[in-house]
This record gives structure tokens, C-alpha cells and sequence, in this order.
């Protein structure tokens, strides 16, 4: 089997919407070493505290993200806010928690996969 037989092209718009907590729904493409999710969070949505295994890379495409880097009770917890054009890297449990300031649109990729991600268990 060559390359270009393995290889395969995706549309956002085909793949399954889920909505695995109020105000936000993803689409992902899950591959055998990373897994993309297409997110929409309206604003308010509140990702709650949590960590995970996965790196994960967050690209905000549209609108403005409010991230809480570090457990909710120490003293180095940092805040930052990311724009449109703007990538955040998350290594392996890092605990993180995430505030939609406004409508906005990310692209989350994971290494490695996996069935579930934070937002499936907060």
C-alpha cells in the first residue's frame, strides 16, 4: 500500500456534532497518533479544571478565550487570554481550566488520542 492509499481527506461538516456539556459542541477527526476537535463554545461556557495525559495544542480561529493555567488553589496559578490567531501548548497534565469570552471557535489537537478528553468529564 503506498502513501497516497493511506492518506484520506476529511470535511468538517461530515463528521459527527456532539455535545459533551452545555454551550459547547466539537466535532473530531481521530487518527492513530493525534486527534484534532473542532470546537464551538458560545460565550460563558466555562471548561472546568482538569488534566489529562493527551499534549494538547489549542488554536483559537475566531473569538477570545480566557485559560487558567495550574490548580485552582495555587498561588502560581496563571490566567491568559488568547485571541484569534493565537495557540496555546498544554503538556501532559498540566491542569487547565477555559472561559469563552465570547463566541468562539478552536481547533484542540491531541497527542495521543483518545476516546475522551477533559470536557467529557467535567
Amino acid at each position: 500500500m503506498t502513501a497516497h492509499e493511506m492518506a484520506r481527506a476529511y470535511r468538517w461538516t461530515d463528521q459527527e456534532t456532539d455535545v459533551p456539556m452545555p454551550l459547547l459542541d466539537r466535532r473530531r477527526i481521530i487518527g492513530s497518533q493525534a486527534m484534532l476537535s473542532h470546537v464551538r463554545l458560545q460565550r460563558g461556557c466555562l471548561v472546568p479544571t482538569h488534566s489529562h495525559e493527551n499534549e494538547q495544542f489549542v488554536c483559537v480561529l475566531e473569538g477570545r478565550m480566557r485559560f487558567l493555567i495550574g490548580k485552582g488553589d495555587s498561588p502560581r496559578r496563571e490566567e491568559l487570554i488568547l485571541e484569534t490567531g493565537q495557540v496555546l501548548h498544554l503538556p501532559s497534565l498540566v491542569p487547565h481550566a477555559a472561559e469563552a469570552l465570547e463566541d468562539s471557535v478552536v481547533l484542540d489537537i491531541f497527542s495521543p488520542p483518545s476516546a475522551t478528553t477533559g470536557i467529557d468529564r467535567g
